[in-house]
């Protein structure tokens, strides 16, 4: 059977150009990077160009960049980096549609003597920036709004937040896994103090990601151990994907323009079809500002899980929301924080288009899709009571 991916928001195909990049450093080049020897020399020299390349990027400098295992980690460490830099500083500002990596340490910590307020959004998933400004305080140590949003790909008003941080003495983050090769990131332009990527969302393997910390920027280590990463983050480097990292961060540089535009075309065919053919299937989220690969939709009266399912029967990737909250038969954060009703809440797909998607495996998706929906409605007592 066919697979046909939609899932590129939550892990992307390792592209063959970083397979190769990656390759000799399993088995020909596997010194040490912290070694003496010529032999990890050659590799630590590796692990800078990449460096560069992830910097070059985000147009950021090379010794900004700080190698992670993955977004995850970045995340957490920017926000306990704040607060244990600002140990007077009590308070933590972030939003209701955050990743769970950084909603559940902002959680956690104000299960542990901090103060949390959670940015609410509108009905189209755009911030309410009032409601963030009247918020802050004199100790709020860490501000953290994702650049775009991972379930409905809307993308918040990151420089229009920076600037109206000027001349306050608070930590801005952004979570920016989803954006780099879909949308410019620029840290010249858009002067956050810190920023999260990961590898796996632009076509790098799995468990290599980067923070970004801006030159000046107060920062104390999360995971201590070694000299690694100029003594911000210590361990051993993943040598092979920090690479491969590299790599896919030129590529992304490279082409990424041109990718986005075709994905953006492809959403909109694959949006116009569904909502020409299936009846009470709505689009969650800004329509005229967000990523160019991602469509969330909700099919009333339809469990989401069961329409996954069924898809599956088909080859069909796709998602009921965050991949890291996908195991959970709780309705997505996201949405119900847009104010979206029950019947829709809990019917809703995401898909996420990305640069090996085709005309042709949109075509099979809206072939195959509203006959699923037809079929879960024939058996849905609350879609028999509507009609």
């Amino acid at each position: 059977m066919k697979i046909i991916y939609a899932d590129n928001n939550a892990t992307t195909k390792v592209d063959k150009e970083v397979v190769d990049a990656m390759l000799p450093y399993f088995s020909d080049f596997y010194g040490n990077p912290s070694s003496m020897h010529t032999f990890g020399g050659r590799v630590a020299r590796r692990i800078n160009e990449a460096r560069a390349s992830v910097a070059e990027m985000i147009n950021a400098e090379p010794e900004e960049i700080v190698f992670t295992s993955c977004g995850s980690e970045s995340n957490n460490t920017a926000i306990m980096s704040a607060i244990n830099s600002f140990p007077d500083k009590k308070h933590i500002i972030t939003t209701r549609v955050e990743h769970p990596a950084v909603k559940s340490r902002v959680e956690h910590c104000t299960r542990n003597g901090y103060r949390g307020d959670f940015v609410p959004v509108d009905n189209l998933g755009r911030l309410d920036l009032d409601y963030l400004y009247d918020h802050l305080a004199d100790d709020t140590a860490i501000i953290s709004v994702m650049w775009a949003n991972n379930e409905t790909g809307v993308i918040f008003p990151i420089e229009e937040i920076v600037d109206h941080l000027k001349g306050k003495k608070i930590i801005f983050h952004t979570d920016a896994v989803q954006a780099p090769g879909k949308v410019i990131v620029d840290v010249k332009k858009v002067k956050v103090d810190m920023l999260s990527l990961s590898g796996h969302k632009l076509h790098a393997p799995k468990g290599v990601g980067a923070l970004y910390v801006r030159k000046g920027t107060r920062f104390s280590p999360f995971l201590m151990g070694g000299h690694q990463e100029g003594g911000r983050r210590g361990g051993t480097e993943n040598v092979a994907s920090i690479i491969g990292f590299g790599k896919a961060c030129e590529l992304a540089l490279k082409y990424g323009a041109k990718e986005g535009a075709k994905t953006a075309k492809l959403r909109d065919r694959l949006e116009n079809s569904i909502t020409g053919q299936i009846k009470n299937a709505v689009i969650n989220g800004d329509r005229e500002n967000r990523l160019p690969g991602t469509t969330n939709i909700s099919f009333e009266y339809v469990e989401g899980e069961s329409i996954l399912l069924l898809m599956n029967e088909y080859g069909i990737c796709a998602s009921s929301g965050s991949a890291c909250t996908s195991g959970s038969l709780e309705p997505s954060h996201v949405l119900r924080a847009m104010g979206a009703p029950y019947t829709l809440v809990h019917g809703s797909i995401r898909f996420s288009l990305g640069k090996y998607n085709t005309d042709e495996e949109v075509d099979y998706i809206v072939e195959v899709l509203p006959s699923i929906i037809e079929r879960l409605r024939k058996m849905s007592p609350f879609w028999h009571d509507s009609q």
